[in-house]
């Protein structure tokens, strides 16, 4: 057997169809635009409008910042492999993963704590800008990113460490993540393969734990509401949020504490293509429909622009 190590991998898209990767261009450069637009058009809105600069609309740049820089890791390769090469190399590779690893975890952590808002402006309002000063907004954005960045360490590390051969170059991708990259590896990879589900499990449950503890003290605090009409209107400052936990979290569990088998990686393609084309696509629009302030902002400076 031939073990000589290799330089590259071939990333062979969303489908094994070429007709059909090329017939999903505009879309997916459709909802990129609509991502890069959406989302930074947030974040200069909370930037310039003073009606925003509370710590929730903080929280929800920084969302956005981090939907921009998420998408910006695979969309941008993925389209250039539509239509040309779609080889990386193995240091590239590893940089990919790390950085989509570290900017989705850091997205979860920061859903989280966007939850924890929440549950502070219902359930102790008159304590909410005692507790949700700028300091503390910064420090939870800070840990966010602190621990999206060093858990993903662990796999970035781990897959540089295992041996790639000539055997087989083809990630089952179109890019590079844990799993189907790993797959291609001349050695034994179960420790990887638990070292990630304990990992993801860890990180995904605590995060999403901390978030549904935040909702079950926030639907307490509802169902013991006398008005209807204060129960909706705090009710409509969630739904938002938790719209994005759902698709976030749905994809994201589906994806990574399964095992690494091939009919694994084949779904694993369609949820990744979800959160990292839809998802980013998604909150912007979301955020901007379900959301007065951000809607009166937008049709203020639009105004302006006119």
């Amino acid at each position: 057997m031939n073990t000589t190590s290799i330089t590259e991998f071939v990333l062979l898209g969303i489908t094994d169809l070429p007709w059909l990767q090329k017939g999903l261009f505009v879309p997916v450069l459709c909802c990129y635009f609509i991502d890069l637009f959406g989302n930074l058009m947030i974040v200069y809105l909370v930037i310039k409008d003073l009606t925003l600069h509370s710590p929730m609309y903080f929280l929800l740049a920084n969302l956005s910042f981090l939907d921009v820089l998420f998408s910006s890791v695979t969309v941008p390769k993925m389209m250039a492999e539509f239509w040309m090469d779609n080889s990386i190399s193995i240091k590239n590779c590893i940089a990919q993963l790390y950085c989509f690893q570290s900017l989705g975890c850091t997205e979860g952590v920061l859903l989280a704590f966007m939850g924890y808002d929440r549950y502070v402006a219902i359930c102790r309002p008159l304590h909410y800008v005692v507790i949700m000063v700028r300091n503390t907004c910064l420090k939870l954005v800070f840990i966010s990113w602190m621990v999206g960045f060093s858990t993903s360490l662990v796999y970035a590390i781990m897959t540089a460490n295992l041996p790639f051969c000539n055997k087989n170059n083809k990630v089952k991708h179109f890019f590079c993540d844990v799993k189907p990259v790993i797959k291609l590896a001349c050695k034994d990879i179960s420790v990887n393969e638990i070292t990630m589900t304990i990992v993801s499990g860890f990180l995904s449950m605590g995060t999403f734990s901390l978030t549904l503890l935040s909702y079950c003290y926030i639907a307490g605090h509802l169902f013991r509401m006398r008005s209807s009409q204060s129960r909706g209107k705090a009710f409509s400052t969630c739904s938002a949020h938790l719209t994005i936990v759902t698709l976030f979290y749905g994809t994201a569990v589906c994806t990574y504490l399964g095992p690494t088998s091939e009919v694994s990686i084949e779904k694993d393609r369609i949820a990744a293509l979800l959160f990292t084309v839809l998802t980013p696509t998604v909150n912007p629009i979301v955020y901007t429909l379900r959301n007065k302030e951000v809607k009166k902002s937008l049709k203020k400076y639009l105004k302006m622009d006119l």
